[in-house]
């Protein structure tokens, strides 16, 4: 991407920092991954300039909006008023005053507006959704206080319009992030923000499609029992909401943060901008580089381009920027980064990976790039590589990010850099990077513990509990579980479980209990026995069905029901499906609603 001097030139104006010298340009800056000119980092730059070179990934998917400019000026006191005047003289404007007007109150916003055509309602807003040219909203108690050809009272079922300014306290749309063609204004700033951009928010406008969803691999929920609800959570657009078994998205409202991603157990959602594979490419291709340059314990610093950016630029100018040895590496934001990332990047020759959070970020992703650094890290340390090799940096002060990165010392890892490319199947690049770093590991084991809510770990079942119902088989989205198909078995494939808890809290037994753990080698890829039974005969045709445990429990519930009180109910039960039926049509004094 070719820098805009002028803008990054605005930035570090606006941070109040004087460019001592025509030759400081932010472009500069930038080329050099933000480290001053007064220090030496051509490894550094080589890196850089080979990620230029690669070539252009595939296109992605894109998304449409299409707005006429229906403007909903929303508020309760002047600032509304004068918004819609201005705002009329481009866009259709309807102002709605949210407290319901007196008729004083109602005569000056009429004068206010002078000779403007444009309606003005008294009422409040029930509810809104929606996003750019198709915000849907419920109005109640309205009344007009002043009357206009443009826009007709809306009807019981509300009104739509393509843009919304919010005067309102509390804002119609509280989540971190609201959607395209919302304005929150607060002050000033703001309220010229809105009034700059709601008329250029006319015509028909793309943005990627940011996201992939596989929901064949979705962990969300079976039968009405719920599994995993991370990406629903962590989603601070609201774009994200169950639908059934799965999850669905609403790619008007998915603003890119890439975080469903990182903290979906499966692979279900994947961040498309850019791909993992591209990404690894970009990252493998720039280590490499590095190397051949010189370079020594190479750490990755991932930031967005915004906040970020900007942060980067400040440390620069400043002093003496980044370290030498780190990295920038821009993302279109840093929620993104995950562990497939993040293990990926030390398995391809990084020494460490940090990621940068300046402050734009909502709470929901610094809570998930935690986790997703603690798991990481969790992962190289118990293969016994010293040090820390991954960190999040949570700062808008360009002195505390350089501090905090110069802080870093280098780390173990492995002497020889991983060949492989990285997949955009989360699981199958996390296996990969896991391997490799097994492979060369300092204290190789066979297993990890891991903390509670980890994406990888074991089922452990009670077999003195379990019956072989094999509802838990039944419930797996990931084929974890999996019966014996001709004989009562249960077996479990400990490398696809993301440890959803849908066959902990679908077994009707309580005999299954979750343990996060990380199972290396062989063992992981291959079917084990977690319990089995000698099949239980029918005693009529003597054909195996169920297993003897299941039986005595269901003869043990129902031998005290009034419907199987005589020997001949409790042999029915015995019985495989085919018996049970012909016993039933040739018992004569059998209750049947043929009979009433």
């Amino acid at each position: 991407m070719t820098p805009n001097h002028d803008a990054n030139g605005a930035v570090l104006e606006a941070a109040g920092v004087r460019q001592i010298a025509s030759s400081a340009n932010p472009a500069d800056f930038e080329g050099r991954g933000w480290t001053a000119l007064s220090v030496a980092c051509e490894p550094k730059i080589r890196a850089i300039a080979a990620v230029g070179a690669l070539p252009a990934p595939q296109p992605i998917a894109s998304v449409t909006y299409q707005s006429k400019g229906n403007t909903l000026v929303v508020g309760s006191d002047e600032r509304a008023v004068a918004a819609a005047v201005r705002l009329c003289a481009s866009l259709p404007v309807t102002l709605l005053l949210t407290s319901r007007p007196s008729a004083q109150a109602a005569a000056l916003a009429r004068a206010e507006v002078g000779d403007t055509d444009f309606p003005i309602w008294g009422g409040k807003v029930g509810a809104i959704r929606g996003h750019l040219g198709s915000f849907s909203v419920t109005l109640g108690d309205i009344a007009v206080v002043r009357d206009s050809a443009v826009r007709a009272m809306p009807g019981s079922a509300g009104a739509v319009f393509d843009l919304v300014l919010d005067f309102s306290d509390p804002p119609l749309f509280g989540h971190h992030q609201p959607p395209q063609g919302y304005w929150r204004v607060t002050g000033e700033d703001s309220l010229a923000t809105a009034l700059a951009e709601a008329p250029e928010a006319v015509g028909e406008f793309d943005k990627p499609r940011f996201f992939a969803y596989r929901e064949n691999l979705c962990a969300h929920s079976r039968s009405g029992i719920e599994g995993c609800n991370r990406c629903i959570e962590v989603c601070s657009t609201e774009a994200i909401s169950a639908d059934g078994d799965h999850v669905k998205v609403d790619p008007h409202l998915c603003m890119g943060c890439g975080a469903c991603a990182s903290v979906c157990p499966s692979g279900a959602m994947g961040f498309q901008f850019p791909r993992v594979a591209d990404r690894g490419a970009q990252l493998k291709a720039m280590l490499s580089a590095y190397r051949a340059a010189g370079g020594t314990d190479a750490c990755l610093l991932f930031h967005n381009g915004t906040d970020g950016r900007e942060l980067l630029a400040l440390c620069a100018a400043t002093g003496e920027g980044l370290p030498a040895r780190v990295i920038p590496v821009e993302a279109w934001h840093v929620a993104s980064i995950g562990i497939d990332l993040l293990l990926g990047a030390v398995a391809l020759g990084a020494n460490q990976v940090a990621v940068l959070a300046a402050g734009s970020e909502a709470p929901e992703y610094s809570r998930s790039l935690g986790e997703q650094v603690g798991l990481a890290q969790s992962i190289v340390s118990a293969l016994g590589y010293g040090g820390r090799h991954f960190a999040l940096i949570e700062t808008g002060d360009a002195k505390a990010a350089v501090d905090a990165l110069r802080s870093m010392p280098g780390s173990d890892v492995p002497d020889t850099p991983a060949t492989f490319a990285l997949s955009n199947d989360k699981r199958t690049a996390v296996e990969f990077a896991v391997e490799h770093l097994a492979k060369h590991a300092p204290a190789p084991v066979a297993q990890m513990a891991l903390a509670a809510g980890a994406p990888y770990g074991e089922v452990v079942v009670d077999k003195d509990r379990c019956t072989l119902c094999l509802a838990c088989a039944g419930a797996c989205p990931e084929s974890a579980l999996m019966d014996g198909t001709e004989v009562p078995m249960l077996r479990f494939l400990e490398r696809n479980c993301v440890q959803c808890g849908l066959c902990e809290r679908t077994c009707p037994e309580d005999a299954i209990m979750l343990r996060p753990r990380l199972l290396l080698g062989a063992p992981a890829r291959e079917a084990r026995v977690l319990n089995e039974a000698l099949p239980f005969h029918c005693v009529s045709c003597g054909k195996p069905f169920g297993t003897k445990q299941m039986v005595d429990a269901m003869l043990g519930r129902l031998s005290g029901h009034s419907m199987f009180a005589d020997e001949a109910s409790l042999k029915r039960l015995q019985m495989c499906a085919d018996c049970r039926v012909v016993d039933m049509m040739s018992n004569k004094n059998e209750v049947s609603v043929l009979k009433l």
